[in-house]
């Protein structure tokens, strides 16, 4: 089942408004507000790789006030 952290930057000001979205996209398992370069953490859990690239890219990106993503996809659980 993959797994991956994206790293989210947002418009100033806009970071609880987006945070509160990303608890509505599916797969987003967990997503939290962080202190530094990035302003949102949100670990995403899909069936497929395929499913995993269809929400970052169609809707994670797409959503309002998101200006930047980085995906970290985990190789490996413990």
């Amino acid at each position: 089942m993959p797994t991956s952290f994206v790293l989210i930057n947002t418009d100033i000001g806009s970071e609880s408004n987006v945070l509160n979205d990303l608890k509505h996209v599916e797969g987003v398992e967990e997503v939290s507000a962080v202190y530094g370069v990035y302003d949102l953490v949100a670990r995403v859990r899909t069936d497929t790789m395929d499913k995993l690239k269809e929400i970052v890219i169609w809707r994670i990106r797409r959503l309002d006030k998101v200006r930047s993503t980085l995906t970290m996809v985990v190789v490996q659980d413990r």
